[in-house]
């Protein structure tokens, strides 16, 4: 089963991206280095509740 979860900006805590993540094979959440519109740079995404 995948459930779509959303990754926000680590350095100014908007919500930029979603993705996909198996549940059962993954409990740990997800950080993705990307680009964010609102800081102008590339920062760590983390997902949120």
């Amino acid at each position: 089963m995948r459930n779509k979860v959303i990754l926000a900006c680590t350095k100014c805590n908007r919500r930029n991206y979603t993705s996909m993540k198996n549940k059962q094979s993954s409990p740990d959440r997800i950080e993705v280095k990307k680009y964010c519109k609102y800081c102008n740079e590339h920062t760590i995404h983390r997902e949120t509740k």
